[in-house]
């Protein structure tokens, strides 16, 4: 028998202090992303980016705050709205506050997909959850509140007016919450 922590190279047995059997099959232990979970990771989040910046950019040089225009009759309008609180209008007048913590939030989010992005789909939630954050981040520190240009409803019931990293963000939590419940989908495509 070989002493605890080693492993046979023979056999491929291991035996660990945790009191698992020799004979057991050699399992690696996942110790994070790979450079191609990484590569996705980012590019997903520099996608939701690139993509709010931009509809951002459009919606300020070609719309006066306040106004906008319908898309699809009354269902979907473009309209600049100015959000200097967090996601859906929630706690007004701070967006120095919450761009502090924002880059928080920013350092969490990788912090926590280094540890939890083995599956597939907690590398796009929380690549989701990152570009939104930034988007919205970049906003604050530019702007002195987060542009918002996406209002949907019916008629006279509106939604709260978002923008594409506000969907980000939502999604990535929708898929975390799905993730939480049903533990199975956490592992789908997992990273080698």
């Amino acid at each position: 028998m070989t002493a605890p922590d080693a492993v046979s190279r023979d056999d491929e047995e291991i035996v660990d202090d945790d009191g698992a059997e020799a004979g057991a099959p050699a399992v690696r232990s996942w110790r994070g992303p790979s450079v191609r979970r990484w590569a996705l990771f980012a590019f997903v989040a520099i996608v939701i980016v690139v993509a709010d910046q931009l509809t951002k950019a459009w919606i300020v040089d070609h719309v006066e705050p306040g106004t906008g225009f319908q898309v699809l009759g009354t269902w979907l309008a473009f309209v600049y709205g100015q959000n200097s609180g967090i996601l859906f209008g929630m706690v007004p007048q701070s967006a120095g506050a919450f761009a502090i913590v924002s880059m928080v939030v920013i350092a969490l989010v990788v912090v926590y997909h280094a540890k939890a992005g083995r599956g597939i789909v907690m590398t796009l939630a929380t690549s989701l959850l990152l570009g939104g954050a930034i988007g919205n981040l970049l906003d604050r520190l530019r702007f002195g509140s987060v542009v918002d240009w996406i209002d949907m409803g019916i008629g006279a019931t509106r939604f709260w007016t978002y923008n594409i990293g506000d969907a980000a963000i939502t999604t990535a939590i929708l898929l975390i919450i799905a993730t939480a419940l049903f533990p199975v989908i956490a592992e789908w495509g997992p990273d080698a």
